[in-house]
């Protein structure tokens, strides 16, 4: 009698391990989108507030690389600039001494013009007026255009000097280290007062707000699956059984690939299988690389 009791408990369970087992129709791991951020600048790390671990918001600026010698040469080249512009010359300095010629020529030709209506004057005296008014004219064109012509140069070369000061404010922005994708930190690569250089990962990061199992299933399970279907997604709980989620196919490869050896269909014999991406609401508990199965038959 203990023999068929024995037998019968022992049938019992591994007929429950086996409906265990024949509970999902597919199974996968959990991935995310991982991001690596890198130095964009070269020099000391002085500041870097993150940990492994920490969530970290888009557009948080969470430490920042020396910037002394950037900023010494942009102090340099500021000076350059206003050294160079130093050099121009004041137009309306330059051109006064002509522009009181001009009003005493022109008050010279008013009154000969006064002397010629009351007989008091010549014509001569009148044409060599207005030609002086003429030449005085000319004279200050002329030196306007020269004075104007050394300021265009002299902001030209300026030019230079203020794209290499766009350079460095680029630079400097670069120096601080702005984390761009909302997620958790993964890994952290660098530490304070550790020279960085351009392209050297900082941190790796990765938005779990919503995590991907990818999982496989067989050419006779591909027709029961279709982009966008809504599904349950099944992982370990402590207490031994299912713990389950509600998921929704993002992504179906249309390409056969060999069964990976870490992953199990439910046709064992199958050897070609076809990966699909499901994405799953995480609520903290769903971790990269974890396990999960798929259910095809319980669409929701």
């Amino acid at each position: 009698m203990k023999k068929i009791a024995f037998a019968l408990i022992a049938s019992l369970f591994l007929m429950s391990c086996g409906q265990k087992e024949q509970a999902y129709d597919a199974s996968g791991t959990f991935e995310a989108v991982e991001t690596i951020v890198s130095a964009q600048a070269t020099g000391t790390i002085k500041i870097l507030n993150l940990e492994e671990g920490q969530i970290l918001k888009a557009g948080e600026t969470i430490g920042y690389i020396d910037t002394t010698q950037l900023y010494l040469k942009k102090r340099q080249l500021e000076a350059q600039i206003g050294a160079v512009l130093g050099k121009r010359p004041d137009v309306s300095a330059q051109v006064a001494a002509y522009q009181e010629q001009l009003k005493q020529a022109n008050r010279e030709q008013q009154r000969i013009t006064n002397l010629l209506k009351a007989d008091a004057a010549t014509p001569k005296q009148l044409d060599d007026a207005n030609s002086q008014i003429a030449i005085i004219k000319k004279q200050i064109a002329a030196q306007e255009s020269a004075l104007n012509i050394t300021s265009s140069g002299l902001n030209k070369e300026t030019l230079p000097l203020n794209v290499q000061i766009e350079q460095l404010n680029d630079q400097l922005s670069k120096s601080k280290v702005v984390n761009e994708t909302p997620g958790t930190v993964l890994v952290k690569y660098a530490e304070v007062n550790e020279m960085a250089t351009v392209g050297k990962p900082l941190y790796k990061i990765s938005d779990l707000s919503t995590i991907i199992l990818r999982a496989y299933i067989t050419g006779n399970q591909l027709p029961a699956v279709k982009l966008g279907q809504t599904l349950e997604v099944l992982v370990d709980a402590a207490d031994g059984k299912y713990k389950t989620y509600q998921g929704t196919i993002e992504w179906i490869s249309d390409k056969a690939e060999f069964t990976p050896k870490t992953i199990q269909t439910k046709d064992e014999r199958a050897n070609l299988v076809y990966a699909v991406k499901i994405r799953v609401k995480n609520d903290g508990f769903l971790k990269i690389g974890m396990y999960g199965e798929i259910v095809l038959s319980k669409k929701i």
